[in-house]
């Protein structure tokens, strides 16, 4: 049986903090390890203590949470990180997503999305919650009705192959296998991808590879 995932909880108020702690330290797979009070605290546990994912808050002082995601993505880049807050609100998601989280928790709904959302962040996934899902259909909608001009595709049809592949949990070996092309072209391509779409790792693709519809959150 593998370890817990070793968690770095940073929220401003003691009472969230010990209702957050008790959904967490409940699932067997998950283990509160540091808590942190503010933004500047957090940083500072991410880089002293053994930890594999930091939930934070998104509105704390000295530090915001968002300025912690993005310090701490800085100095611990492979650290996961997850959003949570009180604000269901898509400005707040995005710039969560551009700080370097993989998802983001409404505290509202965190006894049911929060454990969730945890693992799937472990496994390198996006967390999207469905109401920003709901507003990101209502805008794309709302485009269409004005006539305005959606994105073009950045990326050619075997790029689109390649990242849907790799969101989906495929190595390079199963993508070469699976596309019949070599390693190094599968390589090439991953390389191409990131490097069009200004991107570092899977869990980025993922995010893309959701927003442009090639695999299903």
């Amino acid at each position: 049986m593998s370890a817990p995932t070793r968690i770095l909880l940073a929220d401003d108020h003691a009472l969230v903090r010990r209702g957050v702690r008790l959904i967490l330290d409940a699932d067997p797979g998950l283990e509160v390890v540091a808590e942190a009070s503010d933004g500047a605290e957090a940083v500072e546990l991410a880089r002293t203590a053994e930890v594999d994912l930091a939930v934070l808050d998104i509105a704390m002082p000295r530090m915001t949470g968002l300025q912690a995601a993005r310090e701490i993505a800085r100095r611990k880049p492979h650290l996961r990180m997850l959003m949570l807050s009180m604000y269901d609100n898509e400005q707040y998601f995005f710039e969560a997503l551009k700080a370097g989280a993989s998802g983001y928790v409404l505290k509202s709904a965190a006894d049911q999305d929060l454990v969730d959302a945890c693992h799937a962040a472990v496994r390198g996934e996006p967390f999207l919650y469905a109401g920003v899902m709901s507003s990101l259909v209502r805008d794309m909608l709302l485009r269409i009705k004005r006539g305005e001009r959606l994105p073009q595709a950045v990326l050619t049809p075997r790029e689109d192959e390649v990242v849907k592949l790799i969101a989906e949990g495929s190595s390079s070996k199963e993508i070469a296998a699976a596309l019949h092309i070599s390693l190094k072209t599968v390589e090439r391509h991953r390389a191409n991808v990131l490097a069009k779409l200004g991107m570092r790792d899977r869990t980025e693709l993922t995010r893309y590879a959701i927003r442009a519809g090639l695999v299903e959150p």
